[in-house]
């Protein structure tokens, strides 16, 4: 969707575009457990690794800087789980996701946006699960490990 605005510098007319914010989220299953971290922002509840990617990092790049961000794990073996770009995942504004599967290694420490980081067995998620996590974790289920 587009709509004008008036350059505050030079007053011409300029296009502002109104985009979906692009994000990653990374999923890590290992020995039938989930991990999931607990929001420490809004919207509130338990959650994938991920957030924003920056301008000039790949998803991939963002998916393995968040997860160390968040959980202090290093990621590897990133795997393509898939696109979700429904316009109400995200209570605050449309985004979409690059979701991945991965592998990780390291110490788990909570840290960033991430107040707590928990493994939770596949079949006992906590509540409430964020965004459309849960749906992504069903999927990530599908696919072998």
């Amino acid at each position: 969707m587009e709509t004008t605005s008036t350059c505050p510098n030079c007053g011409h007319t300029v296009a502002v575009y109104r985009n979906p914010f692009p994000t990653t989220d990374i999923v890590v299953i290992r020995d039938e457990k989930v991990l999931l971290i607990k929001r420490r922002n809004p919207p509130p509840g338990w959650a994938l690794p991920g957030g924003f990617i920056d301008y000039g990092e790949s998803a991939e790049a963002a998916a393995a800087r968040e997860l160390g961000e968040e959980t202090g794990l290093h990621a590897n073996k990133l795997r393509l789980l898939g696109v979700y770009s429904e316009p109400g995942r995200d209570p605050r504004f449309h985004t979409l996701t690059v979701a991945y599967l991965a592998e990780a290694e390291g110490d788990l420490m909570p840290g960033d946006d991430a107040s707590e980081a928990k493994w939770f067995p596949v079949d006992r998620l906590p509540e409430p699960i964020a965004f459309d996590h849960r749906q992504i974790i069903t999927d990530a289920l599908k696919v072998p490990h």
